[in-house]
Formats: C-alpha cells, sequence, structure tokens
C-alpha cells in the first residue's frame, strides 16, 4: 500500500514536471532571437536611440571598476551616461572614479559618506535609488561593478529592446566558466534559474530579473515609488522590484549573446552558501501566483526523485519508475540541448543528468531560507 502511494506520487510529480518543461521552459528552448535589436550603429540619432543612463553601485570595488568599467565607457552610442554610486568605499574606489573622468566627461560620481552605513535595513536599494535619483535620461541600464559586459554593443542590445510597451528588458547574466565542480554547478543553477525567469517572462508571466543586467525606464520606478514597498528587505532591489512593476505586456528578454554581462562565482562552497542565502529570503515576497507555480516546480522536482527512490527501495513497480525517468530525462536534454546553444554553454549538456538529481540537494539546503534567515548585506 505504501509502495502504491510513492508510486501515485511518483507519477503526478513527473508528469507535473513534464508539463512544466514541455508547457513553460520549451518557450525559451524555442525562442527566435530578433535579428536586429536596436538602430544600426551608423544611423544618425533617432526616437529608436533613446539616451540611456547606466548605473552601477560600487563599495570597495577599486580593483574591478579598474579592470571593467573601460568597456563601459566605450560603448558603441551616442547619448549615455554612467552613474556610479561609490558607497562608502574605504579603498582606492574615489581615486580610480575620478581617473577616468578626466577623459570621460559623461562619467558621473555619487560619493555617499556614512549616509547608510549604520541602516541596517538599506542594503543597496537605497544606494541604487540615489543613483536612479540622479539620473537624467528616461531609459536605466543596471549592472555592477564586478561584471564584465561581453561587448561595446551591450547597452545598443538592451536599449534596443525597450519598444512600445516593453519598459522593462530581462538580461542574461552568466558566471565564468572555471575548473571545478562548484563552478559547474554555480553555473547550472545560474542557467536553470535563466530559464524559469525568461520562460515565465514569455509566458506573459514575469516575476523577477537579474540586477547584473537589467534595464527599464525611470518613470516606472517612480511611479512604483522605488523600493518603497519592500523597502524593510535588504536584497530584492532586482527581483522584487520586478516582481512588483512588471505586467503581461511591459517585459521584454534578450539573449542575445553581445548583450551578455559576465560575472565572477564564488571559489567556495563557504561564499556561495552565503550568497545563496541572503537572496534566497526575497522569494517569500513574490506574488501568490508566483510562489505557487516556482512552488510546483521545485516541489515536484524534489518529489520525482525522492519518491521514485522510496519506490524502487520498497520493490514497487521499477519498470515504471524508470521509463517515466527516462521521458523526463531525454525532454530535459532536448530542450536543454536548444537551450544551452543559446545561452553559449553547450558543453554543459552531458552534466545535465548529473546536476539535473544533485539539485535535490539544493532545495534540502536552501529550502529553510525561503522561510526564515535575514540578511543585510549587499553585493
Amino acid at each position: 500500500m505504501i509502495a502504491q502511494l510513492f508510486l501515485i506520487g511518483f507519477i503526478v510529480c513527473t508528469i507535473i514536471q513534464l508539463a512544466m518543461w514541455w508547457g513553460l521552459f520549451s518557450r525559451l528552448a524555442f525562442y527566435k532571437t530578433p535579428e536586429n535589436t536596436g538602430p544600426p550603429a551608423d544611423t544618425l540619432v533617432t526616437d529608436e536611440e533613446k539616451p540611456v543612463s547606466i548605473v552601477i553601485c560600487a563599495r570597495n570595488e577599486a580593483h574591478n571598476l579598474a579592470k571593467f568599467l573601460p568597456r563601459i565607457l566605450s560603448q558603441n552610442y551616442r547619448l549615455y551616461e554612467v552613474i556610479v554610486v561609490n558607497d562608502n568605499s574605504t579603498d582606492t574606489t574615489a581615486e580610480v572614479l575620478i581617473q577616468h573622468t578626466i577623459n570621460c566627461p559623461y562619467l558621473r560620481i555619487i560619493h555617499i559618506h556614512n549616509k547608510y552605513e549604520y541602516d541596517s535595513q538599506a542594503g543597496k536599494k537605497k544606494v541604487l535609488a540615489e543613483g536612479i535619483k540622479a539620473a537624467r535620461h528616461n531609459v536605466l541600464l543596471l549592472t555592477d561593478a564586478d561584471c564584465e559586459i561581453a561587448s561595446d554593443n551591450w547597452l545598443r542590445k538592451m536599449q534596443g529592446s525597450i519598444q512600445g510597451d516593453k519598459q522593462i528588458v530581462l538580461g542574461y547574466s552568466p558566471y565564468i566558466r572555471y575548473p571545478g565542480c562548484l563552478n559547474l554547478f554555480i553555473r547550472y543553477e545560474t542557467i536553470y534559474t535563466a530559464v524559469q525567469y525568461f520562460s515565465f517572462a514569455l509566458a506573459k508571466m514575469p516575476y523577477m530579473g537579474v540586477g547584473r543586467n537589467l534595464a527599464y525606464e525611470k518613470r516606472l520606478f517612480e511611479l512604483a515609488g522605488g523600493f518603497k514597498q519592500h523597502e524593510h528587505i535588504a536584497s530584492g532591489d532586482d527581483d522584487l522590484f520586478i516582481n512588483q512593476v512588471s505586467t503581461q505586456k511591459n517585459v521584454n528578454i534578450n539573449i542575445d549573446p553581445e548583450s551578455f554581462v559576465f560575472s565572477e562565482p564564488k571559489q567556495s562552497w563557504k561564499s556561495y552558501f552565503r550568497q545563496k542565502a541572503r537572496h534566497m529570503t526575497t522569494g517569500r515576497e513574490y506574488k501568490l501566483q508566483h510562489k505557487i507555480l516556482l512552488g510546483l516546480l521545485s516541489s515536484s522536482h524534489f518529489g520525482h526523485y525522492l519518491l521514485g527512490g522510496l519506490v524502487l527501495m520498497a520493490q514497487g513497480s521499477a519498470n515504471v519508475v524508470i521509463i517515466l525517468y527516462l521521458i523526463r530525462m531525454i525532454s530535459l536534454i532536448i530542450l536543454y540541448g536548444r537551450i544551452l546553444k543559446k545561452l553559449r554553454d553547450p558543453s554543459m549538456l552531458i552534466w545535465i543528468p548529473l546536476l539535473d538529481a544533485a539539485f535535490v540537494l539544493f532545495y534540502v539546503v536552501f529550502a529553510p531560507f525561503l522561510m526564515t534567515g535575514k540578511r543585510n548585506q549587499w553585493t
């Protein structure tokens, strides 16, 4: 009797998983990237080439700014400014920024000295809000000081996706590839998260974005009252804000490789754990429909492996478990095969069966942070 209940639960979880992958995530797998995003580089300034304010928050980022800021300052675009909010840095961040202003008058620096240093609930939000407030242009493009943009056309590609009623653009921010199991898992988790928020957006149910590569209109920020709705939570300047202001019609995605923004991954399991624990605290604040769908996705994924394993341990219907496992895994390989090509990481495909199973441990470790845990630092 118990084995039968396990089997029924396994079948239900597998069906839900197949419905999610073929009904929802296949939208990204078969998505066709628009061939022309943004106006041609050699055209005169037009309404299509809207002026843009790039906003970056930095705290003790002298090394990264020296390394990555020059490319942001040399974008293939005519009308833009770069605002760097220097938040209580104690290194040479100020000196590095001042040095760059010599040849870049469109680089603007906002220095914050102790303004939010002791505000335990401020996080990154109040610092970012200062930069947005100072922005002269309606289109805002956000990234972080420790990020490396993929090309000189990053700004052009992202801005070009804000058109018509599209006020928000969700970009892709992969982690740099290094040897090792930790790096492989971080890249996989990032891709799996991207599969979710891109696919939800394509299904007209947008629920989050990643602040390392995100664009939206300033007037949308102002109409929403900034981060006021969730200012009591340190994290969430990207996902909670997008969850709040996104609609069925106002979100676009951009997975053009020239629009990618690369980030340095954590180098230890401990630092990765701390990062994810901080980020996971925002999920409980999502809209109800998003929490239900994401909960259904994670619980069915977990149940697929747990209940399938229990059926086998109970010496139940092994053939059914094996057949449904293979059907689901073949589906994942087919869809991931297309998605990984779009996200420029096809070599990961051979690891999908192992990583998909290992991800069950991710739920076990981090699920408690969906309900409890407070984090005050920002990254």
